[in-house]
């Protein structure tokens, strides 16, 4: 059962993911449309004073993207729903976004797998958000989360959608309140157009490889990287990567560092075809979040990532001593 035994290196990647925090196809990708539709008041990172200020908004939708990683009594890692912890107290007028039920193809072997884009446009719309709402997205563990939410809005089209800088974590460090009520909202209608280079699959990045036009940036620890742990069937990362952690995008406070340390901490040419990964594209929708702040005019996030890549042995992977793939 290898997938299975994946599972479990899989959830231990995202035990890291939260301990850190306490082409040749058919032919060219085609360019991301630039994000003309991205609202001048609200663009796409907000502070918890804007925050509190808008909370009452009529157009803006506040959604808590919150998942939680839990140990059993016998040590063993599990990925559960934020929910629980949205019952107990989340800011006010946010509603729940699922990222491990609703927003994620369950018949997929891999976790977090995209819905299709119908499906993710209904379930948003039934959280309230509307073609013409303002969207707030935040979460309690590092931000990777509600980029990803956000990224899945870009990819069907919608750019009015921007992250609470620091979370819910930033939020209560300032005596802020949090509230037990659910939030439900009337139904809404969200437009789908879909953007298909906005995500990566399996064969796109095994032809970036040897394609010096496209530039790979792995999002996992950096001993992950190194290949000095398993955390899925074979260690390493993808030959050619770089390497920009999620978590070093943030300050002690969580939220994202100044944007000259981020342009330092992500190098590269702006102008080419960049695919993030990581795990599962959580904390590789982080670094795409800053990436498309920092101007990279086409980055796709592989959303399967080391989950699908780790478990074909056709897929080379490298760790930092020379000559060394597996």
């Amino acid at each position: 059962m290898p997938y299975a035994h994946h599972a479990r290196n899989h959830h231990a990647l995202f035990t890291i993911f939260i301990l850190a925090f306490i082409t040749a196809c058919a032919g060219p990708t085609p360019k991301p449309e630039p994000m003309t539709g991205v609202d001048p008041l609200l663009g796409t990172l907000v502070t918890t004073e804007w925050l509190n200020q808008h909370l009452r908004d009529p157009d803006l939708v506040l959604l808590d993207c919150t998942v939680r990683v839990d140990m059993d009594e016998k040590g063993a890692i599990k990925i559960v729903s934020g929910r629980a912890d949205y019952e107990k107290g989340h800011i006010p007028n946010a509603g729940f976004a699922d990222l491990t039920g609703e927003l994620s193809n369950s018949g997929s072997p891999f976790q977090f797998a995209l819905p299709t884009p119908e499906q993710f446009s209904a379930v948003m719309g039934a959280l309230g958000v509307g073609t013409d709402s303002r969207v707030v997205l935040y979460d309690s563990s590092g931000a990777g989360w509600a980029a990803r939410v956000w990224w899945m809005l870009r990819w069907i089209g919608f750019d009015r959608a921007a992250l609470l800088d620091g979370g819910q974590g930033a939020w209560v460090a300032e005596g802020r309140p949090l509230s037990s009520e659910s939030v439900s909202r009337p139904m809404r209608q969200l437009a789908v157009t879909v953007r298909p280079e906005l995500v990566a699959d399996r064969d796109e990045v095994f032809a970036a490889i040897d394609n010096d036009a496209v530039q790979l940036v792995d999002a996992t620890p950096a001993a992950h990287f190194r290949g000095e742990m398993v955390l899925y069937q074979r260690a390493g990362h993808i030959p050619g990567a770089s390497n920009t952690p999620a978590f070093s995008l943030l300050d002690e406070a969580g939220r994202y560092r100044q944007e000259d340390a981020l342009a330092a901490l992500i190098p590269g040419d702006r102008n080419k075809r960049t695919i993030t990964y990581c795990g599962g594209g959580i904390s590789a929708s982080s670094d795409a979040f800053i990436m498309t702040r920092l101007g990279f005019t086409d980055v796709a996030v592989y959303i399967s990532s080391l989950q699908e890549w780790a478990a074909n042995p056709a897929n080379p992977l490298v760790v930092d001593s020379p000559g060394v793939r597996h």
